[in-house]
């Protein structure tokens, strides 16, 4: 009988089967599942670690100049390691480089470049609606009924906090610190709430009849509605974006219900003319 076919993984060098049967995340055979981050959308694979939960690894590897010591993990019979050092090429945990999440203090030039290219995917992924980060659990200090759905660029978002709590994305520095002042310019309202029809939403015959509660920026400027799309302050309205990830989600009736509202806000908000 001729032996079953073989092929050489690139982590180890050593050999395995071409056909393996297939693998969870809680598998012991120490192979990987792939899938992709539920923050930012990307992909990650998940790697065994011996007697320890899975890791979540970035799927490439990366030179290992590039990645400081305590990021840098290596694959040994599809075993993840923390790098004891010696090799090039290293694997880098999905959570240094997510976009979704604070950008670490030790990221160097090129690592804060492919963490810039995985913004730019997970935003494409957000704005074409292929992907819909998972919730924040809410916070004390931004309930549910205080997150707006806002119009802008013939689309539909619901924020991620209180309209006047909404985040500049900038940071003026790569590693720096996020800018900490707001999107919303008190001293001159780009939008205005409206009562809009909620629209037609998979089959719902009532749908058209309701009104939503919308904060219409379809008046402003372009330039100012790319502003707010972007999560950028005054400021910041000019500069060259990190592309850290937006707190929008593509509003869906169907799975935004919680925060319908049919009703203006009562705050000094600006209201209709």
């Amino acid at each position: 009988m001729r032996p079953h076919p073989t092929a050489r993984t690139p982590d180890t060098g050593s050999r395995r089967p071409r056909h393996l049967p297939c693998t969870t995340l809680h598998s012991t055979g120490g192979l990987p599942r792939t899938g992709r981050c539920h923050r930012c959308g990307n992909p990650v694979a998940w790697h065994p670690r011996r007697h320890q939960q899975h890791i979540a690894l970035h799927p490439a590897e990366l030179p290992t100049a590039h990645v400081p010591a305590s990021w840098r993990w290596h694959l040994s019979s599809g075993i993840a390691h923390p790098h004891a050092g010696g090799q090039a090429w290293c694997r880098i945990p999905h959570t240094a480089l997510c976009p979704a999440r604070t950008t670490p203090p030790d990221t160097g030039r090129r690592l804060g470049e492919l963490r810039r290219q995985l913004a730019l995917r997970s935003r494409r992924l957000i704005d074409t609606a292929a992907f819909t980060p998972r919730a924040a659990p809410t916070r004390p200090s931004a309930p549910a009924e205080m997150r707006p759905v806002v119009q802008l660029l013939l689309g539909r978002y619901l924020a991620d906090d209180a309209l006047e709590r909404i985040r500049c994305t900038a940071r003026p520095e790569p590693g720096s610190r996020r800018c900490p002042h707001p999107v919303l310019n008190p001293q001159a309202p780009a939008g205005v709430w409206r009562l809009l029809p909620l629209g037609h939403e998979h089959g719902a015959a009532t749908a058209a009849s309701r009104l939503l509660a919308v904060y219409d920026l379809t008046r402003a400027p372009t330039g100012e509605q790319h502003r707010w799309r972007a999560q950028l302050c005054p400021h910041h309205a000019t500069a060259r974006p990190d592309l850290t990830a937006t707190g929008w989600q593509v509003f869906a009736p169907h799975r935004h219900a919680d925060h319908i509202r049919t009703r203006l806000p009562h705050a000094d908000a600006p209201t209709p003319a």
